[in-house]
C-alpha cells in the first residue's frame, strides 16, 4: 500500500538519518532535520529553523527545486484529519497575507497528523 500512497500524492515518514545522508548539504550551521516526508519523488523536511520543500522536476529527476519557507513567514496552517471514507489527512501552511495556501500536502493514515500539526504549531507560534 505505501507505493499506492505515494502514487496518489500521500505523504509517508522517512527516517532522519536517511534524509542527512542525501541532504545535510543543504543546511547551514546547527540547522538539524527533526521530521521529513516523502510523496513519491518529492519531499519535505521541517528543521529547527525552517521548513524545506524538494520537487524533483522532469522525467529523469534531473532538476531538483530547493523551496525553504522560514516559519517566521508562515502566518497560519490549517489541519484537515482523514474521515471515514476519506482516507488521507490534509495539511494547508499559508505564506505572509497570500489568499491561498502556498502549501498544501497530504498524509496517509499511517502518520499522525496531529504530531505534525503540534510540531509546526510549536515553530510558527513562539
Amino acid at each position: 500500500m505505501g507505493l499506492f500512497n505515494k502514487l496518489l500524492g500521500n505523504a509517508s515518514e522517512i527516517s532522519i538519518e536517511k534524509l542527512n545522508e542525501k541532504y545535510s548539504r543543504l543546511l547551514i550551521e546547527n540547522e538539524q532535520i527533526e521530521l521529513g516526508f516523502a510523496l513519491f519523488r518529492d519531499l519535505f523536511m521541517f528543521t529547527n529553523y525552517r521548513l524545506l520543500l524538494i520537487d524533483v522536476q522532469g522525467i529523469t529527476g534531473s532538476k531538483v527545486e530547493y523551496k525553504s519557507l522560514p516559519y517566521k513567514n508562515i502566518s497560519r496552517f490549517s489541519l484537515e484529519t482523514a474521515g471515514t471514507f476519506d482516507l488521507d489527512a490534509e495539511l494547508k501552511i499559508w505564506i505572509s497575507s497570500e489568499n491561498t495556501p502556498s502549501v498544501s500536502k497530504r498524509f496517509n493514515k499511517s502518520i499522525d497528523v496531529y504530531e505534525v500539526q503540534k510540531y509546526l504549531a510549536s515553530k510558527v507560534m513562539k
